[in-house]
């Protein structure tokens, strides 16, 4: 069998053979070429120990086809000491317009990735940066509300490899039971890449349900000189009839008048201190607490500042919002769990400079006939499985909080993904508007009309099989 690995040191009649045989030769790290992408040292001469730490890798696009390792690597060199450079080349011998750059130390890969993004390579063509991290989470979604933790992570240990750790959500309306979906920790990328090839719906389904699998978005990293300026609380877990007025007694409680303001959206909120100290106090004094009888987690706010926390993960298919408004936007759920450090990825990321947006995955139960049976109807008349809702929320210029729901269908996830998820591309100021917005955009993309129970039986008539 052929190997893809091209012979020699990989050279012999490429572009710019002869400036790329000085680079090596100055520097002494080798250059090879295999399957679809060049490598630049990894490791360089003389190194010993493991490779860099997470967070040392950074995604450089935009750039130029014919720009190579003799032009990149003096570049990047300037803010650290270069580890491996990947470049992704095509058939022709040029490069597919990016490149994955990783230094020595995480504090290197930061100050490159600020100095370069937006850096003008070359007359008019300004260069993309953003930070790179292996993806080593999956959402799943489509479990059974009943299930428990324990269960679910025995029947992940079962039909796939390298499972960690799973993290499960209560209802908010019922806490008793699970929000439908579990996010699956996984010992590597290969290892989440494997299970999410296993997983895609239709080849296999957990305790009889079709399921919706996707790359999970890691939590984002913020650098301490950021934190040390948080001065608000991010608190989950509440009850759904839990109000403002009962947060915001609760945290005065350990320092009166030390609240600012209260900000809740279904069952997590932000409370704003007008001293950071005081958050700090509050934060221990009511994490794990019982308030209305569920037990809050509190953790500090992680701000994204939107002009610099631009980020690829490999494994997330590139995906980003760019609907970010506002100077900061605060990271929720365990997709961004302030709590756990990480994201590698399950952070959907972009290859692009855009803003991220945060992601908490809900999922809608509404009991009267609304959009959301339509589009349930939809869905189960053509055993497409459950859609599963993601809520992105955001924080305006104004300061205040703003929506938008992706909507995702089991069966059709796989099949069209270049549709999946539905995503809307309004932002609204209220909950319930972004939901009917998502549900009324996955059926017209569908190709349905949305008023009323006609448009279900319509759909049905229309999709009476897989599209």
């Amino acid at each position: 069998m052929e190997s893809n690995q091209k012979s020699g040191d990989g050279l012999t009649g490429m572009q710019k053979e002869v400036p790329l045989r000085a680079l090596i030769q100055r520097t002494g790290y080798q250059l090879l070429q295999e399957n679809g992408q060049r490598r630049y040292g990894g490791p360089p001469p003389g190194w010993e120990g493991p490779p860099p730490e997470r967070g040392s890798e950074i995604f450089v696009g935009k750039l130029p086809r014919d720009l190579f390792e003799d032009e990149l690597v003096p570049l990047c060199e300037r803010f650290g000491k270069i580890y491996e450079v990947r470049m992704m080349m095509d058939f022709n011998g040029n490069n597919r317009g990016y490149a994955f750059v990783t230094f020595t130390t995480k504090n290197e890969a930061k100050t490159a990735m600020k100095q370069l993004n937006n850096y003008e390579i070359r007359n008019g063509r300004l260069l993309g940066v953003c930070a790179s991290v292996d993806n080593c989470r999956l959402f799943v979604g489509g479990i059974p509300k009943s299930k428990k933790r324990e269960e679910i992570l025995m029947e992940m240990k079962k039909v796939t490899d390298g499972v960690l750790e799973v993290i499960v959500y209560p209802s908010a309306a019922d806490k008793t039971k699970n929000r439908g979906f579990a996010f699956v920790e996984y010992d590597s990328h290969r290892a989440a890449a494997m299970a999410r090839r296993k997983l895609l719906p239709g080849r296999i389904q957990l305790w009889g349900h079709a399921i919706a699998v996707d790359w999970a978005e890691p939590e984002v990293e913020v650098d301490e000189d950021t934190m040390a300026t948080v001065k608000i609380l991010y608190v989950r877990n509440l009850m759904l009839a839990t109000t403002e007025e009962t947060i915001e007694k609760e945290f005065n409680s350990i320092k009166p008048g030390a609240v600012e303001r209260v900000k809740k959206i279904r069952d997590y909120a932000f409370v704003h201190f007008t001293q950071r100290e005081d958050a700090i106090s509050a934060m221990d004094a009511v994490n794990g607490k019982l308030v209305d009888g569920s037990p809050v987690e509190v953790t500090l706010a992680k701000p994204v500042d939107k002009d610099n926390y631009v980020r690829y993960t490999r494994g997330t298919g590139g995906r980003g919002g760019a609907l970010l408004q506002g100077e900061y936007t605060y990271t929720l759920g365990q997709v961004y769990d302030p709590s756990a450090a990480y994201l590698g990825a399950p952070v959907f990321y972009a290859p692009q400079k855009n803003n991220v947006i945060s992601l908490i995955d809900l999922w809608i139960c509404v009991d009267s006939y609304t959009i959301f049976q339509i589009l349930e109807d939809v869905c189960q008349k053509n055993n497409w499985g459950q859609p599963v809702y993601q809520l992105h929320s955001a924080i305006g210029l104004d300061q205040r909080q703003l929506f938008l729901y992706k909507v995702t269908i089991p069966a059709l996830a796989t099949q069209y993904p270049n549709v999946h998820p539905f995503t809307p591309a309004k932002l609204c100021t209220a909950v319930d508007e972004a939901k009917v917005h998502a549900a009324e955009h996955a059926l017209q993309t569908l190709g349905l009309q949305t008023e009323g129970a006609e448009a279900s039986s319509a759909a049905v008539a229309a999709f009476p099989g897989m599209l």
